[in-house]
């Protein structure tokens, strides 16, 4: 799922990155060469802003004052990474969000899904259907109140035996959440009846959408976990009730089934009449449903030619009892005298998972929930013990949908954020020739990713803002950005240490020095371009504002986190001696 999802992101990424850095070379240059030309002197006259150009110089002033004193007291300036590293990982260990799978987003169409008692004929189901229609009516005509649901563009509902299911689009797309209760709400008053209704997925193609949780009762028989079942659900409305949003579908319905006429054939009586099974259900066919007896050819057609009773659609359960079966001796037997006749109950439907039979409970907790939060609680406080009840009866439970396939795209995600960071440091080992001072670069990623998540608690005060998949991307395009000033910083001090001479000391200050203005261009571009996908409503926002804030959060600390971590922690390293072995034959 994972790699379905971030696919392509990644590979837009990767292309827009290569393509900058060959125009960086070829066409910046050539363009500098034109545009630049003139006077030497004229770029440095350049006019001020008076408070930013203030606040710019008051903050350089204190960050170098920061250096000195870190490069020169190595060990005071070793203890103040050490805390800011042990808070950052502190802050992300203690306001780490629970984790979702992926969004719904904001699709105009609720869908509801209706399921009627066993038993209830298609007319009774389309009557339940038609309250629904009448509740709609008054808002796609218009007549719509102050404070009331909004007016709908599209409504349908199609009826059938068991069910119904029913859509409607609002004309404005961003209360159409609004319109779950309006079809729901004359489903509650039918007794017996469920409705399942939800804002339509953008990633889920059940009713569910992307974050429901499946439950899947598996056994023998349908005697053997329907009763398992009735527990799970009777569990789960306890722990989530129906009124704050929460909603449970099974699948089959949790009914004992419809009444069914059951016809089981007396072996010993069709023995002695000289019948067999196979003839007997011939004449069971003709006289219910009909039989196909040839294929007639008309006007170049074949057309069936059905042999049935001249009573077949409306036989009724004690005319059944009478069929006449003729035996090859030509004696007219009774269908009672040869099959026994049942009224059973049965269900309408028969669900497999692993060539068994289950029941599934279809879960959707409301979005106040997150989905870690809510497998949590059904693993840990409600299956234990129906487990292990369970087990004793061959009956087994399991937690799919939504629930499986996040913890398989999180031990996915983790994955890939290690294999990330494994490559950054082998490619900055390759480059820098050190084992030691790629380290120093990386440690600048937990800072980083204790921005994101301070971003998210901040975006969580104004919107509900779940840590999903697509909000965790964000995490790991922060490994792949956040390491770009400590790489200027470094090179730019080996450049001092190497090529001018400098002390290791002096070259780290005058590394800050030459570096923080372009640090802190190149941070607030990015930031800035960032905005609109933060705090800009719009089509799609609901999906990427929580990548925005996670990238803006992390590059924000990240940035100031490079100015005090890299430079104590590269005069320790370079004083030791590393420096000159390092770079003298450079």
């Amino acid at each position: 799922p994972v790699g379905q999802l971030f696919r392509d992101i990644g590979i837009s990424i990767s292309v827009s990155v290569l393509i900058s850095v060959v125009v960086s070379v070829t066409i910046i240059p050539a363009l500098a060469a034109r545009l630049l030309a003139g006077a030497p002197d004229r770029y440095t006259k350049l006019s001020s802003i008076p408070i930013v150009d203030r606040l710019a110089k008051g903050f350089t002033s204190l960050v170098l004052r920061y250096v000195r004193f870190a490069v020169g007291y190595q060990r005071r300036g070793l203890a103040i990474v050490a805390v800011i590293l042990i808070t950052a990982g502190g802050f992300c260990a203690l306001f780490l969000p629970q984790f979702d799978y992926l969004p719904d987003g904001n699709a105009n169409f609720a869908f509801g899904r209706i399921s009627v008692p066993a038993g209830y004929s298609i007319d009774e189901t389309l009557r339940i259907a038609e309250r629904m229609e009448t509740a709609a009516q008054p808002l796609w005509e218009g007549k719509t109140e102050p404070g009331g649901p909004p007016e709908i563009e599209r409504f349908f509902f199609v009826a059938y035996p068991g069910g119904a299911f029913a859509g409607a689009a609002a004309k404005d797309p961003s209360r159409v959440s609004e319109l779950q209760m309006v079809l729901a709400q004359p489903v509650f008053a039918e007794p017996g009846a469920r409705a399942f209704v939800q804002q339509a997925s953008l990633f889920g193609r059940s009713v569910g959408g992307s974050r429901s949780i499946r439950v899947d009762i598996v056994g023998r028989t349908q005697h053997e976990i329907l009763p398992v079942a009735m527990r799970v659900n009777a569990a789960l409305e306890a722990r989530f009730s129906r009124r704050d949003g929460n909603q449970i579908r099974a699948l089959p319905s949790l009914d004992s089934g419809a009444a069914q006429i059951r016809i089981t054939p007396d072996l010993t009586s069709l023995a002695r009449a000289g019948v067999s099974v196979r003839e007997l259900s011939a004449a069971i066919n003709v006289f219910n449903d009909g039989a196909n007896v040839t294929k007639v050819p008309i006007d170049g057609q074949l057309i069936d030619m059905v042999l049935a009773g001249s009573n077949a659609e409306n036989l009724t359960a004690g005319e059944l009892r009478n069929i006449p079966i003729v035996t090859p001796s030509g004696l007219v037997l009774r269908l009672h005298q040869l099959a026994q006749i049942d009224v059973v109950n049965a269900p309408e439907q028969v669900r497999r998972v692993g060539g068994r039979q289950s029941i599934s409970l279809q879960f959707r907790p409301n979005n106040a929930l997150t989905l870690e939060d809510v497998v949590t609680i059904i693993d840990n406080e409600i299956l234990p013990d129906i487990r292990n009840d369970a087990q004793g009866q061959g009956v087994s439970v399991k937690l799919k949908g939504a629930a499986s396939a996040l913890d398989q795209t999180w031990q996915a995600m983790q994955d890939n954020v290690l294999t990330a960071i494994f490559i950054i440091f082998l490619v900055l080992v390759i480059l820098l020739r050190s084992f030691v001072l790629p380290i120093i670069i990386l440690l600048t990623i937990p800072v980083a990713g204790a921005g994101g998540i301070a971003g998210l608690a901040v975006l969580n005060i104004f919107i509900q803002q779940q840590l999903d998949m697509l909000t965790m991307l964000g995490f790991v395009i922060l490994t792949g950005v956040v390491v770009n000033n400590a790489i200027l910083m470094i090179e730019q001090t080996i450049f001092h240490l190497r090529d001018e001479r400098f002390t290791v000391n002096k070259s780290i200050i005058e590394a800050v020095r030459n570096r923080i203005r372009p640090i802190f261009m190149s941070t607030l571009t990015s930031l800035f371009g960032l905005l609109p996908l933060v705090i800009f409503p719009g089509a799609g926002s609901e999906l990427y504002s929580g990548i925005g804030v996670v990238v803006f959060g992390g590059l924000s600390l990240s940035m100031l986190a490079t100015l005090v971590i890299v430079p104590p922690l590269l005069a320790i390293t370079l004083s030791s001696g590393f420096g000159d072995r390092l770079y003298q034959n450079t």
